[in-house]
């Protein structure tokens, strides 16, 4: 098989494949279950990065590859997921497809650009970045999950416009040229800890 597969890679395709499942069940209107398969897409996206640094033995293409292959699926999980979400909450038209389209196209723009900045910058130093210029896309999925529980509380027949709004926010976000400090690590752990504890305990109550 062509290709490149360890432990960092390997991880990055199970994100794509909760991302993939997550969005079979918004086909079916599972969206608890939605909103969990993208969490776990970012959790796999916040180790994936950490591993890789962590394997010394990696040739350069490994490395340019490992680059390439994280950005595309970052782009489904983190860009396409949100879009379908979005519009499955009845936005066929008008804002939603444009909501839908914003983030898509901005998460093309950010991870393109991240792409050839991050094989130049890797080029010239091993150190792991200190910030992103920019939101990174990964955040969607600790936004997207919180939003689901807490809208709970807004009225269904405006839930969907917040939602938008959000996307829509979000996608400039996403390219907007602002420096975005990098959590660390115990950091990252906590918010995605804190998101899963609540979405699990909202899907527990709600049954």
């Amino acid at each position: 098989m062509i290709g490149f597969y360890n432990a960092s890679v390997i991880l990055t395709y199970i994100g794509l494949a909760s991302s993939v499942f997550g969005i079979t069940r918004v086909f079916e209107g599972q969206y608890a279950a939605a909103y969990l398969c993208l969490l776990i897409s970012g959790v796999c996206d916040m180790f994936d990065g950490k591993i890789a640094r962590a394997m010394k033995n990696r040739t350069a293409e490994e490395k340019v590859f490992g680059i390439q292959i994280d950005s595309l699926c970052d782009l489904v999980c983190f860009g396409v997921f949100p879009a379908v979400l979005g519009y499955s909450y009845g936005f066929n038209h008008g804002l939603g497809v444009i909501s839908a389209y914003m983030i898509v196209q901005a998460a093309v723009i950010r991870l393109g650009y991240f792409n050839v900045t991050e094989e130049e910058r890797q080029r010239i130093c091993s150190e792991p970045r200190k910030k992103y210029q920019g939101l990174p896309v990964t955040t969607v999925a600790m936004i997207f999950p919180l939003l689901f529980v807490g809208g709970h509380n807004i009225p269904k027949n405006i839930y969907p416009y917040i939602f938008q709004i959000f996307m829509i926010v979000i996608a400039i976000l996403f390219i907007l040229n602002i420096n975005v400090k990098k959590f660390s690590i115990k950091g990252i752990v906590l918010i995605f800890t804190m998101a899963a504890l609540i979405v699990l305990g909202y899907v527990k109550y709600r049954h």
